[in-house]
């Protein structure tokens, strides 16, 4: 594939998790979260992606999360389960993302805020419609999504680059 390949990368953020008393990567998903989760997954089907490669958090409600998202989907993308992903910063982000390889043309990112909604707005330089203004508004809360297209290798993927935000999506709107 070229450099100037059209790529989408989409950042969803897990479901609603619960609160008990484990650690914060053993937290289960919420009963919301275990209703949301699903419907998240169908909306991702609605947008007619086909994922090449799902890059999922080792935490637990990470991996929940995508369990019942990906049930709803017509296409089961391999999946990587990435433990770099919990807790990441913004440039261990990018840097994963950086390792993609170029024969994936569309990506899955499942993990966690802050770092899904800043890796939204570093990716995005332009945006279609509003949905720049309802993530800004919505600041990504739990099952939302952002699909980003921007033309290139993921090596190349970068703070500040001009990709589009195409679409967001929360479950609560």
């Amino acid at each position: 594939m070229s450099v100037d390949t059209p790529r989408r990368i989409v950042l969803l953020r897990h479901a609603k998790a619960d609160w008990p008393e484990v650690s914060d990567h053993d937290r289960p998903l919420a009963d919301r979260g275990r209703k949301d989760a699903p419907v998240a997954g169908r909306k991702l089907a609605d947008t007619g992606i086909e994922f090449d490669l799902a890059l999922c958090s080792t935490a637990a409600r990470t991996r929940e999360t995508w369990k019942l998202a990906v049930q709803e989907m017509p296409h089961r993308p391999r999946t990587v389960y990435e433990e770099r992903i919990y807790e990441a910063s913004l440039g261990e982000l990018i840097a994963v993302i950086n390792e993609t390889p170029d024969d994936v043309t569309d990506l899955l990112l499942i993990g966690h805020n802050p770092g899904m909604h800043a890796l939204a707005d570093a990716l995005s330089g332009t945006s279609a419609g509003d949905a720049m203004a309802r993530m800004t508004r919505s600041g990504f809360p739990t099952a939302a999504f952002a699909v980003v297209a921007f033309d290139g290798s993921w090596k190349n993927v970068e703070h500040g680059m001009d990709g589009t935000l195409v679409d967001y999506w929360t479950p609560h709107d």
